[in-house]
């Protein structure tokens, strides 16, 4: 079976969006202190407690169930295997807290791409622990649009099978990999196109090509789908002409092919 470090070239140390999630645990714990805190004013009124005890309540059970899930991602990482029993607390700590884990990185001043680029490796990890195997067709590869040539005149977003195959970008390489592996393949705008393929074609698992900032929106919203992130190159700048590593791409659909089990 192909290791994690030779299926997904890691940019990004994964301690970095870890760190920065567990620090989002804490703040929220403070937060609640706070608010447990004013629930003992005595100038409040009955209702006012009661409604900061709910809060105080809700606001502790999102603690308990991210701390697990922390733990759980650390531990599913160390361990490469999954953590069975803690995949629901796994989804509360990626989920609700990757917003405030942005805003806690734009606090400190901390570049987004290299958030979202350590997040990627952190979700990828975690995919790869659950050394899931599947069927060709029911493996979904989506690629941006942007890979395309932007001289070309045959605009491949409909269908994919308009390109000329003239190698001058990287869809030919993509189309390459369809015939070979008889996978399906979706060429999307942006979120909601992709999300039309992961709807029409409802795949088992999803390797995706894309910038930082659509890899982990997409990752995301497709949950619980898995999905193993590829982050393109973008030579040209954002949206143009962008280029991505079909070795990385390639290692990946194989990680999730029944005919590449050992």
């Amino acid at each position: 079976m192909i290791r994690l470090q030779n299926m997904v070239q890691v940019y990004e140390r994964k301690r970095l969006f870890i760190g920065l999630l567990g620090i989002s645990v804490a703040a929220v714990g403070l937060v609640t202190a706070a608010i447990w805190y004013l629930l003992f004013s005595p100038e409040r009124s009955v209702v006012y407690q009661l409604v900061l005890l709910l809060l105080v309540v809700a606001l502790i059970a999102v603690i308990v169930l991210a701390g697990f899930g922390l733990a759980g991602i650390v531990l599913t990482i160390i361990r490469s295997r999954p953590m069975g029993l803690l995949q629901g607390p796994m989804r509360v700590a990626l989920n609700t807290f990757f917003p405030l884990v942005l805003v806690l990185g734009k606090i400190l001043r901390i570049d987004m791409d290299r958030i979202k680029r350590s997040f990627i490796a952190v979700n990828n990890n975690l995919v790869s622990a659950k050394r899931i195997k599947i069927e060709p067709h029911q493996l979904l590869l989506l690629a941006p649009h942007c890979l395309q040539n932007s001289d070309c005149l045959h605009k491949v977003t409909g269908n994919i099978d308009n390109c000329r195959r003239c190698g001058k970008c990287n869809v030919n390489d993509i189309l390459n990999l369809r015939d070979r592996y008889g996978i399906r393949v979706g060429m999307a705008t942006g979120g909601t196109l992709a999300r039309k393929y992961v709807r029409d074609y409802r795949p088992k698992a999803i390797v995706a090509i894309a910038c930082e900032r659509d890899l982990t929106s997409g990752i995301l919203d497709a949950n619980p789908v898995p999905v193993l992130g590829v982050t393109n190159l973008r030579p040209e700048g954002p949206c143009q002409n962008t280029r991505v590593s079909l070795q990385r791409v390639d290692e990946a659909v194989q990680f999730f092919l029944t005919s590449n089990k050992t």
